[in-house]
């Protein structure tokens, strides 16, 4: 068995743990090969204790059961599982719907929203248990890893942070021939999953096999959460979702708790092929990669939250509110969750969202979505006004002239200026 010392790089970063200092590891544990290979070496290559945390944060067909059984059948001096799925819709969800929040103008961050209440949790329960390090399973590839560290740096400066995967020098066929070696079974039972998977309420993404090649088309069964647009059903659906200063309250006229609301969105666009996304994205290390998302309750509800906020706000605000909204999204797609501007622009996502209340009516369709209607008592809307035939109220339609030639004025100088000749200065 090799030493700390002779499997570790040379620390870089203030929190990266001397390896002699490694007692008591947080492990952050999904179950999966990369994680269950790291439980067994930390405590190979360390001699320390590991402390197994898994997160729920809704994704689908997990038995968390069988995942605590797995990690103290590896050793683990504890297992905890965190149901956060409440948590992370009402603090995480909530915020980036109201700043419709997207980045490169597709990906809806599930992943980057989760990682920062997951991490925290790790805080918290690393404190609780005594651990002086935390042990998580990202890449130096990835985003994740900023994530993650970051926010352990920010909250907790006296717990240290070690990233095997990032360290270890294995490639996959190596962890595998590890699991082997030490009767480490795999997740779900086989040794080579086809493609490497993210998800949770929010949406699903996946990595790895032609992926990575451009120029190759989606192949069928990466599409896992969505239904592909050519199989969804050939008769449209309609549905309302209604708002409550900008939180989704209700579905189809019924009042939902956030969670079930989410998952009842989502069951009904993925069922109608929308939500999958093809994208094309500049990761905050420096790569450019291409994801598959399938994001269908995000697709859906932020759909349905810009355009109600569009109908409620003024046209400054909703010029203004853009350039926010790109910008809340950056900070959280690059880890900086703890950023106090973060924090600056909730307070005026939360003032604008004060008005956003009402219903949103939207038709599916393989693989579309549309808004059909909409409806607020704050709607900053008037069809009479809005009318060609009638007028009158606040609006008069004989200052109109009066209107455009001031509007126009400097516009039509300008242009005068650069196009009209001019008399030439002797």
């Amino acid at each position: 068995m090799s030493s700390p010392e002779q499997i570790h790089q040379p620390r870089t970063a203030s929190y990266e743990a001397d390896p002699a200092q490694v007692h008591r590891v947080l492990l952050l544990y999904s179950g999966g090969l990369d994680t269950s290979v790291m439980l067994k070496w930390i405590q190979d290559s360390y001699g320390a204790e590991v402390v197994c945390l898994t997160v729920n944060l809704g994704q689908p067909g997990e038995d968390y059961e069988v995942i605590e059984g797995k990690a103290r059948m590896l050793g683990a001096a504890e297992t905890h599982v965190i149901d956060a799925r409440e948590e992370f819709a009402r603090e995480y969800l909530v915020p980036a719907i109201k700043a419709n929040a997207v980045y490169g103008d597709g990906y809806p961050l599930f992943t980057s929203l989760g990682r920062p209440l997951i991490a925290k949790l790790a805080v918290e329960r690393a404190r609780e248990s005594g651990c002086d390090t935390i042990a998580h399973g990202c890449t130096g590839k990835g985003n994740d890893q900023v994530r993650i560290e970051a926010t352990i740096a920010t909250l907790a400066p006296e717990l240290k942070v070690i990233a095997p995967v990032r360290s270890w020098q294995m490639g996959r066929e190596e962890e595998i021939a590890y699991a082997r070696e030490h009767g480490i079974p795999v997740k779900g039972g086989t040794e080579a999953a086809p493609y490497s998977i993210d998800d949770n309420l929010w949406g699903r993404s996946s990595e790895g096999r032609w992926i990575e090649d451009l120029a190759h088309a989606p192949d069928d069964d990466v599409f896992q959460l969505v239904t592909r647009p050519e199989e969804a059903p050939d008769e449209a659906e309609t549905i309302e979702l209604g708002f409550e200063r900008g939180v989704p309250a209700s579905l189809n006229g019924r009042r939902l708790g956030l969670v079930e609301l989410i998952e009842a969105t989502a069951e009904i666009a993925a069922r109608h092929g929308v939500g999958i996304l093809d994208h094309i994205e500049d990761r905050i290390v420096g790569l450019k990669v291409r994801d598959i998302y399938e994001a269908p309750a995000a697709t859906v509800i932020l759909a349905a939250h810009k355009e109600l906020e569009r109908l409620v706000c003024t046209i400054h605000q909703n010029q203004f509110k853009g350039e926010l909204d790109r910008q809340w999204a950056y900070l959280v797609y690059a880890g900086l969750w703890w950023e106090p501007l973060r924090e600056d622009l909730d307070a005026y996502m939360d003032h604008v969202n004060a008005h956003v209340t009402g219903t949103i009516g939207l038709k599916l369709y393989k693989g579309h979505v549309r808004v059909l209607t909409r409806s607020s008592p704050n709607a900053v809307y008037d069809a009479a006004l809005a009318s060609f035939s009638e007028s009158g109220g606040l609006f008069s339609q004989s200052a109109s002239p009066g209107f455009i030639e001031l509007f126009s004025l400097q516009s039509r100088m300008a242009w005068r200026l650069h196009h009209e000749p001019r008399p030439e200065v002797e």
